[in-house]
């Protein structure tokens, strides 16, 4: 059985350090092991808001396996056939969005578990997680090693955080600041007070819970407020604005220089 490093740091959390995570949205696999080769401790791969479907995400997974960074694998849906199936590909913790009660949560624990403690249904040797029955008695042991990180992303979610948070299998919450603000009226504007208090409320919840909790925070100072708040995990960048913001610097400073070298003339 392959453990789950992610899972172990997150249970002897609160560290010195938080975990640090880059969102993979290009749908490429290509993409998702460059990334892999930069020191992020975990990479988003996201199948909720990316173009990304079961096949996309077999080879993704694939391709970061040979690294040190842990892959956490978003979802779109609390569909527990999609969870069946991400699992039996080899994706050992899992992101889920939208949970909103301890009974969405406790539902998402119990698809992701092999009878008599859920209702996953067995792949034997079909499945890559088991690594097409490589793994001696996987069915037994697989508990030990998949993680389950659930999304706040809702007012009604925060209201629920301590509930939530205190589901047997849930192993971390992670908030979702855009749906969040957006929820609360406040589109676009994830540092308004009302806003940074629901955040800080869940972050609460959490830890009066035991749970490790994560968040987005692209932004610097943000993220070390989060951290000094008690975030132990977070994802500090997204590899499509990366890109897009390195093409129009590299653009900019071309434009901005004088003669043909910056010429802005059309072909």
């Amino acid at each position: 059985m392959q453990l789950n490093p992610f899972k172990s740091a997150l249970g002897q959390l609160p560290s010195s350090a938080p975990l640090y995570g880059i969102w993979a949205g290009t749908a490429s696999s290509y993409v998702a092991e460059i990334l892999a080769t930069t020191g992020h401790d975990w990479i988003l791969l996201d199948g909720e808001h990316a173009p990304n479907t079961l096949a996309d995400l077999l080879p993704q997974l694939q391709a970061v396996a040979a690294y040190p960074v842990h892959p956490v694998l978003r979802i779109p849906s609390h569909d527990p056939v999609l969870i069946k199936q991400v699992l039996d590909i080899g994706a050992q913790t899992l992101m889920v969005p939208m949970v909103e009660t301890a009974a969405q949560a406790a539902a998402l624990v119990r698809a992701m578990h092999y009878p008599p403690a859920g209702s996953r249904g067995v792949g034997g040797g079909l499945i890559r997680a088991a690594r097409w029955d490589a793994v001696p008695d996987y069915i037994r042991q697989a508990a030990q090693s998949l993680c389950l990180v659930v999304q706040i992303e809702s007012p009604l979610g925060v209201a629920n955080a301590a509930q939530i948070a205190a589901v047997d299998g849930v192993d971390a919450i992670f908030i979702g600041p855009a749906d969040l603000s957006t929820s609360m009226g406040h589109a676009g504007d994830a540092s308004h007070a009302d806003v940074q208090h629901g955040i800080r409320h869940t972050i609460a919840c959490c830890l009066e819970q035991g749970k490790a909790c994560g968040i987005l925070a692209p932004n610097e100072q943000d993220a070390r407020r989060y951290a000094e708040w008690g975030c132990s995990f977070m994802a500090i960048s997204i590899d499509i604005p990366l890109l897009r913001q390195a093409a129009l610097a590299s653009l900019a400073r071309f434009r901005a220089c004088p003669g043909p070298v910056g010429s802005s003339r059309a072909y």
